[in-house]
């Protein structure tokens, strides 16, 4: 991944914090996505071959996804599953309650 393709990425997610004003989560992005394309959860979560409510519990964040199903998700929808499995794995951190911050990087 390249140096812009890392900068564009911190930013995108600095605009993303801004607007939800916290951290972002996996959920929060899911959500973000699924409402910049104008999609329902009953179509967006088709999508992703998960129920409704299923999704509904991601967005939540009342469901946890690990990193395979996340990087899953990231080919679906056609982004970095770098991206995606750093903040699926950064909820899991924070739900354990380590003062931890998470970076991945493509082998």
């Amino acid at each position: 991944m390249s140096t812009r393709s890392n900068s564009r990425t911190r930013d995108t997610k600095r605009f993303l914090e801004k607007l939800s004003g916290g951290p972002l989560t996996f959920g929060g992005l899911l959500a973000a996505i699924r409402e910049a394309e104008g999609a329902t959860q009953v179509d967006f979560a088709a999508t992703l071959g998960v129920s409704r409510s299923h999704m509904c519990d991601i967005e939540k964040g009342r469901k946890v996804v690990g990193a395979a199903r996340a990087a899953r998700f990231a080919k679906i929808l056609g982004y970095s599953p770098e991206s995606f499995v750093a903040l699926a794995l950064q909820g899991q951190v924070v739900e354990a309650g380590l003062k931890l911050n998470v970076s991945v990087k493509a082998a």
